[in-house]
């Protein structure tokens, strides 16, 4: 083999060919290692405003200044001590990766779980992700074509992705770390886009209600599964202020639900309470109780709201059979502006008086929205367990199964991005108004179809006892990445391998209810799948698999251990 010395190409680049030039006699097998190494340690990378009231670090070697740095180029000189790297350890890499792959696929989990879960886990190899030179996570939402797309380790889009915190639990609470030291100012406001490098940055736009809200039910989760109090304790003052500043902000009256304009993962604001972003309050208030009691604290004002929120959602948010959002505009601090007929024109009257009527641009209203109780999902998947009413939210996942699941699209219209799902194929709508009710101009995605909450309403309704109607809505989404239209391993939203997919590895717990408490030593397993199963479980300190072999739970650790003091099966404590 020879390297070929051609001249650099202008414009965009054609790639490249390898030749590994080798004879192979009849029945010989032979296995060519291939390295690809890269060293790129300077970048032009430097996105989001700079905080105006920022103390200037004098550090030059800070991570804060300049562009983004990557992680490697703080552990290797030059790209030949990357490829030496890879050389010396390329046996202990390649063992450790068929060590997690084995125990990943020793499951007997259904064929399109695995197959949905793995496939996205080329998210967290993907530019979506990056770690800077100190070590700290930082995201993209996805990736376009040659940059990143929507960046800042988004809080309302990270919210569904369920993957890191279990794999790589440490990487994942600098993200928590991030979001409450750096990215909430002293109020408590919390931009939900993190500057790069990783820095103070501006509060000059809404907090995401359900990004923020969600930060407090995952900094949660992650104590759970590390067991670190200190760390913890370190952090609390921060949820407290943080959460303060969503009480006094979008719930000012103390109902227990957020009544204000309230900005969310839609790119809107909801105007008045809703099923979707007060399921997160209500998460996040439950999050706070249990926190605060472990940390010796007067948490009652937090569990007030808890009791007066949870009692607002299920009887005034909810129809009988989905939660929905009462549109308000009057009695509130923030103040509604219809409409002005001059600037649109005398021939548009009729139509500025019928938007004026219907109230704020972008709600659902009366709708039955996919992920209408997403905190629910989020409290049950952290270990805080049900927050409402158990039939109420098994019968909005019904609702959304029976009226927002499709099996052919071709009389769909999607005036929006209709490339996610289209034709003949099938999926999840993000909305539909089975009782009537749609507004002119409803939320902007509403007749999209998002992977990430297809699998979120999928592994809840696991949860929730509804198997097959979660395993259907995995079908259909898999069928339409199937590599014959679309990559299998690139689940695309605004960008590839885009983040809320993520959401997919909540699958493994929707159908088996493992997770480990790291606080209590406790493995929790609620089999939806029977008395026998294996699957892959992931934790702080190792990996493995876990399950039931006639009812009597196991656990095989396959790296590192676990310790564990207690098995409780579906409600009874068990021993291993």
């Amino acid at each position: 083999a020879r390297l070929l010395d051609n001249p650099p190409v202008k414009g965009r680049c054609p790639g490249a060919s390898l030749f590994v030039p080798f004879t192979l006699k009849p029945g010989q097998q032979k296995t060519v290692r291939l390295m690809l190494a890269w060293y790129v340690p300077k970048t032009t990378l430097r996105l989001g405003k700079d905080a105006p009231d920022a103390e200037e670090c004098e550090d030059p070697e800070c991570d804060c200044n300049g562009n983004y740095v990557p992680w490697y180029a703080g552990k290797f000189k030059d790209v030949k001590d990357v490829a030496r790297y890879w050389d010396r350890n390329y046996n202990d890499l390649r063992r450790k990766t068929m060590q997690f792959r084995n125990a990943f696929y020793d499951s007997t989990l259904p064929a399109e779980v695995i197959e949905a879960v793995a496939a996205n886990l080329t998210i967290l190899k993907s530019p979506t992700v990056l770690r800077q030179r100190d070590g700290r996570l930082w995201c993209f939402e996805g990736c376009n074509d040659d940059r990143g797309c929507c960046h800042g380790t988004c809080t309302h889009v990270w919210n569904y992705a369920q993957a890191i915190p279990h794999l790589f639990p440490s990487l994942e609470r600098t993200l928590r770390e991030t979001e409450f030291n750096i990215s909430q100012d002293e109020q408590g406001h919390q931009t939900f886009r993190t500057a790069l490098p990783i820095r103070h940055t501006t509060h000059d736009f809404h907090a995401a209600s359900d990004g923020q809200l969600g930060g407090i039910m995952k900094v949660y989760r992650e104590w759970r599964i590390c067991g670190d109090t200190p760390w913890l304790k370190q952090l609390w003052p921060k949820v407290k202020i943080s959460l303060d500043y969503c009480i006094n902000t979008w719930d000012p009256r103390g109902k227990g639900v957020l009544e204000e304009p309230h900005h969310n993962t839609y790119d809107i604001e909801y105007w008045g309470p809703d099923g979707h972003c007060s399921s997160f309050y209500l998460g996040a208030l439950a999050a706070a109780v249990e926190m605060g009691d472990a940390m010796g604290e007067d948490v009652s004002r937090y569990r007030e709201l808890l009791t007066k929120g949870k009692e607002f959602l299920e009887t005034e948010l909810y129809n009988g059979e989905y939660f929905y959002q009462k549109i308000q505009t009057e009695g509130l601090n923030a103040t509604f502006r219809p409409l002005a007929g001059s600037q649109n024109g005398p021939g548009y009257s009729h139509i500025v008086e019928m938007l004026n009527t219907q109230g704020p641009k972008y709600q659902y209203g009366t709708g039955c929205l996919s992920d209408g109780i997403l905190g629910c999902w989020m409290a049950r998947v952290s270990g805080l367990g049900e927050i409402v009413d158990t039939e109420k939210i098994r019968s909005h996942l019904v609702a959304v199964h029976k009226y927002n699941l499709k099996h052919d699209l071709t009389d769909h219209a999607n005036p929006q991005r209709p490339a996610y799902a289209v034709g003949k194929e099938g999926g999840l709508l993000l909305c539909t108004w089975p009782r009537g009710g749609k507004l002119s101009i409803p939320f902007v995605y509403s007749d999209e179809v998002w992977t990430g909450i297809e699998y979120q309403v999928a592994s809840h309704l696991m949860l929730e006892g509804k198997v097959e109607e979660g395993l259907e809505i995995v079908r259909v989404c898999r069928d339409r990445y199937d590599g014959r239209i679309r990559n299998p391993f690139n689940e695309y939203e605004c960008g590839h391998w885009y983040a809320r997919a993520l959401s997919s590895y909540g699958l493994l717990q929707g159908l088996t209810g493992l997770r480990y408490d790291a606080i209590d030593k406790t493995l929790y397993i609620d089999s939806k799948i029977g008395d026998n199963f294996r699957c892959f479980l992931s934790t702080e300190t190792g990996f493995g698999t876990a399950g039931l072999k006639d009812g009597k739970p196991f656990v095989e650790m396959k790296s590192g251990d676990l310790d564990v003091e207690q098995v409780i099966v579906s409600g009874m404590k068990m021993s291993l």
